[in-house]
């Protein structure tokens, strides 16, 4: 049975499903960031999940109806990319959600009706499935769509009933299948087979609330919350055999091969595989980078990172670094590609696109020297093997290879080849699992529930009103209660509480700074608040009550600790016109990356490539100050987002915008989006003082300053330094800088003094040891301990004792210079290193006895430990495998 797909590109499948829900009444809403709001979720990896406060009663819906494509990235399966037809860590998920509006039967129809009339799937080709206990889908598609009963299939919970975690929200689902092999009949349908099927769209009904119990309740809204795969409709309209030969990834994947100079269609499987990771991958960092995500060592930058490595590892895969193709970096080659095609709908990829290429570009070069160092792990690796006899690298070392440097298995598999060895591919295996199984105790998932008890109480209180920018004090019920976690009705004097309240003063932590401090007091009760911390609407009061019971339902007096709150609004408008000075001053495309406002300092974290220097970090705090005694008034007004942004204002970084947005505006100034405290005029601020600037990741930097009256802690802390350095030194504060020099040289010649004597007496130790010699044929072996010698005396000892001793010489000394630090040195001759002796490989394998490890020059190297008590038993070894090799 032939059929030939309508074909549509990707943008024209999008933009499609986007109109169809928008002529029935669905708003079209942009994507999400890949940054979640909800807290509990390290990247956004649904197109539900920006709903989530909403699916939870959380927030009141501005619409009844929406529809979005939402970028979504995913890692848990990260090792089936490029090896599936249709795996991604990048993909979009097209929906459209009902929010207590139309559910079941609407969602069904217009779902049959998008699949059948815009993308034109003949009728004869699609399966559904629903869950085995929903009758009423299984009776809407058989008698309202009139879906043949054989291609109706039920299925158990697993596969179609949605839960958002133990209780909340949850519903059975009904999903959509294309059929490539309808020709097969209707008998025995298989819906696990993807050779013949693929699900592309699914409809969750959110019918019910599961309680703790277990037990089922009606929800009074129902919602609908429905996903269609953009890439696998792509596959099906483009007819091609998988998701990454559709136009939305295959672009990406024939600029790789071009420039490997290879052909993706004539390549083997294993070229093919890589290709398709770097096309996947190309397209999940640059979103991400576009998104404020930066490379690191945690979060969702190491995520990111590991993206990258793995895009790296690809590229070498497939010759892209070999010295015929001339490639120094090429994934701003690849991200140029993915940027073009998905910048129409995504028109931040453009916007950030040298932020994305200069990321890119880092993060490629840094690895590469990675993957030098790991090469050499491999040489030394393959060394100690040959030595030791065997012919087989065992797996653990293999996955250090691979965890560690990023090496890949098939790298050291192919290298291992050459020098005729194996690797314990098993072993490897095994210690890949183990990994694995910690990666799913921190399994992503969406947990509507993360929250406990706050979640379940989310139905029977409401979001709270906040009052702090007009208000210090406000009379508030106690809505909620909680100890460790849990929901109470009351809690006693002497207990860690975290308190919910109707309304509030108090400044919930966000935007960098931190949530304020201050007291609750009632009728014979008082609770200190130290911390405040914003749950979806909720803002959550961490304090301990001091004094009385406070019970759910009373009411409170709740007050805000002015001092506190004048200190941390001093800080937060000095990082505003810190950010305006260094747009002025340094570069105007510096964007912030991170800030924290506290009430003794504040932190500024943006993007330059290079440190400042004195002059200009000079120029920015006078400028500050300038805008300071300037006395510039604040307009704070509540603007459409577009507005706002039309008419300039700033984003900072990290916040989350509704359609209306807190815009705060010292004219002539600074202009941002910011939901923080602020004070009415610049003049508040005082005085402003930079401490430090200082790079804390690649291409990021950060100023640290204090401000308002925050300053003056400042001072006192360094009077009574200078005051107490000025005694100790017997000088005036002015002659200090002088006087110290003189003492650090005065510390300088005392050293190189004490650093003469200590070798003079490693060199009187050292001749010492020629009488303990031993002479193995015509070489002559020298293993011995020096006590209190330290690591460069040690050094200078192994050269002389080697070069006295003269031709064939071996020597190898340890010391323990400190508490839990071990030394040692080989000193090899010519005629030594002619045995397959290298003294860097030795020592390095040597001091692996002692827990370290090290190494160097065929004819010296140095090596260290930490455990002084094996260090006679690697002198014992290394004596053992001398006589050995030179015997």
């Amino acid at each position: 049975m032939s059929f030939h797909p309508h074909y549509l590109s990707g943008n024209e499948i999008r933009a499609l499903f986007l109109d169809f829900y928008a002529q029935r009444g669905h708003q079209i809403l942009p994507s999400a960031s890949l940054v979640p709001e909800d807290p509990t979720v390290l990247l956004t990896i649904a197109g539900m999940l920006p709903f989530k406060p909403i699916f939870l009663g959380q927030r009141t819906p501005e619409f009844k109806r929406a529809t979005t494509s939402q970028k979504c990235i995913r890692t848990n399966d990260i090792e089936n990319v490029g090896r599936t037809k249709r795996h991604h860590t990048f993909f979009e998920m097209l929906g459209n959600f009902s929010f207590g509006d139309y559910f079941k039967e609407q969602a069904i129809a217009w779902g049959w009706e998008i699949s059948t009339t815009v993308f034109k799937l003949p009728p004869e080709r699609l399966v559904v499935s629903v869950y085995e206990e929903d009758d009423e889908a299984y009776a809407i598609w058989r008698d309202k769509i009139g879906v043949s009963e054989k291609r109706i299939k039920r299925m158990g919970a697993d596969d179609n009933f949605w839960a958002s975690g133990p209780t909340g929200p949850c519903g059975p689902c009904s999903e959509i299948y294309y059929d490539f092999h309808p020709e097969r009949g209707n008998d025995n349908i298989d819906l696990e087979d993807d050779t013949r099927f693929i699900e592309f769209y699914n409809l969750v009904f959110m019918q019910y609330n599961r309680d703790a119990e277990g037990n089922l309740t009606p929800l009074a809204n129902k919602n609908i919350d429905t996903g269609m795969g953009l890439e696998r409709m792509a596959q099906i309209l483009q007819s091609v055999p998988n998701n990454y030969e559709t136009d939305l990834i295959f672009p990406i994947i024939k600029k790789a091969a071009e420039i490997a100079g290879i052909d993706y269609h004539k390549s083997d499987e294993k070229n093919q595989v890589s290709l398709k990771i770097i096309g996947d991958h190309t397209r999940a960092v640059v979103h991400m980078i576009a998104d404020e995500i930066r490379a690191s060592n945690v979060g969702r930058g190491y995520v990111l990172r590991r993206l990258i490595r793995r895009l790296v590892r690809h590229g070498r895969l497939i010759g892209i670094y070999r010295k015929d193709v001339t490639c120094n970096v090429f994934t701003p080659q690849v991200a140029e590609v993915a940027i073009s095609l998905a910048e129409d709908a995504y028109p931040n990829l453009r916007q950030r696109e040298n932020s994305i290429k200069a990321e890119l570009q880092r993060e490629e070069s840094r690895f590469l020297q990675t993957l030098e160092r790991g090469e050499k792990l491999l040489e030394e690796i393959i060394a100690q093997v040959k030595q030791q006899g065997k012919t087989q690298i065992n797996g653990e070392d293999a996955f250090t290879l691979f965890d560690t440097y990023g090496f890949p298995l098939e790298l050291t598999q192919e290298i291992a080849e050459e020098n005729n060895f194996t690797v314990d591919v098993a072993g490897f295996d095994a210690e890949m699992e183990k990994q694995r199984q910690r990666a799913r105790k921190a399994h992503e998932t969406i947990d509507l529930t993360v929250q406990g008890s706050l979640d379940k109480l989310a139905e029977h209180i409401h979001a709270t009103e906040f009052l702090g920018y007009a208000q210090p004090t406000a009379t508030a019920k106690v809505e909620a209660i909680l100890v460790n976690g849990i929901a109470e009705e009351e809690a006693e004097a002497g207990t860690d509480v975290q308190i919910v309240l109707d309304k509030t003063p108090f400044y919930a932590e966000s935007g960098g700074q931190i949530g304020d401090k201050g007291y609750l007091s009632g009728e014979g009760v008082v609770v200190t608040i130290n911390d405040v911390k914003k749950e979806s609407d909720f803002h959550v009061h961490f304090g301990r009550i001091e004094r009385g019971t406070l019970r759910v339902g009373d009411t409170v007096s709740a007050q805000i600790d002015r001092a506190c709150r004048r200190r941390a609004q001093a800080n937060h408008t000095a990082t505003h016109l810190l950010q305006a000075a260094l747009k002025k001053i340094v570069d105007d495309s510096i964007s912030q990356a991170g800030s924290l406002v506290d009430f003794d300092r504040l932190r500024f974290d943006f993007n330059c490539p290079r440190a400042l220097t004195a002059e200009e970090i000079q120029q920015i705090e006078e400028q500050v100050n300038t805008w300071i005694a300037e006395a510039h008034s604040a307009k704070v007004a509540i603007l459409p987002i577009a507005e706002a942004k039309a008419k300039g204002a700033i984003a900072m970084f990290g916040e989350k915008y509704g359609d209306e947005v807190r815009v705060i505006d010292f004219p002539g100034v600074s202009m941002e989006l910011c939901g923080g405290t602020h004070v009415s005029n610049t003049a508040e601020i005082g005085v402003f003082k930079i401490i430090s600037e200082a790079g804390v990741a690649s291409g990021v930097r950060r100023i640290e300053a204090v401000s308002g009256p925050a300053i003056l802690d400042y001072l006192n802390v360094r009077d009574t330094v200078v005051k107490d350095l000025s005694d100790r030194f017997k000088v005036k504060p002015e002659e200090l800088p002088d006087r110290i020099t003189v003492l650090q040289n005065e510390l300088k010649n005392t050293q190189k003094e004490l650093e003469n004597l200590k070798s003079q007496l490693a060199i009187v130790k050292s001749d010492q040891l020629l009488q303990t010699v031993e002479t193995v044929g015509d070489y002559q072996i020298l293993v011995a301990q020096l006590e209190d010698v330290d690591a460069e005396s040690l050094k200078t000892a192994a050269e002389r004792l080697q070069q006295k001793l003269g031709a064939g010489a071996a020597v190898v000394l340890g010391s323990v210079p400190e508490v839990g630090k071990v030394s040692l040195v080989a000193a090899f001759s010519p005629e030594v290193n002619q045995k397959g002796l290298q003294a860097g490989k030795f020592i390095g394998a040597i001091a692996k006895i002692c827990g370290g490890g090290g190494g160097g020059r065929p004819n010296l190297a140095q090596a260290g430990g930490r455990d002084a008590s094996k260090l006679p038993e690697a002198l014992e070894k290394a004596k053992a495998e001398l006589n050995s090799v030179l015997g």
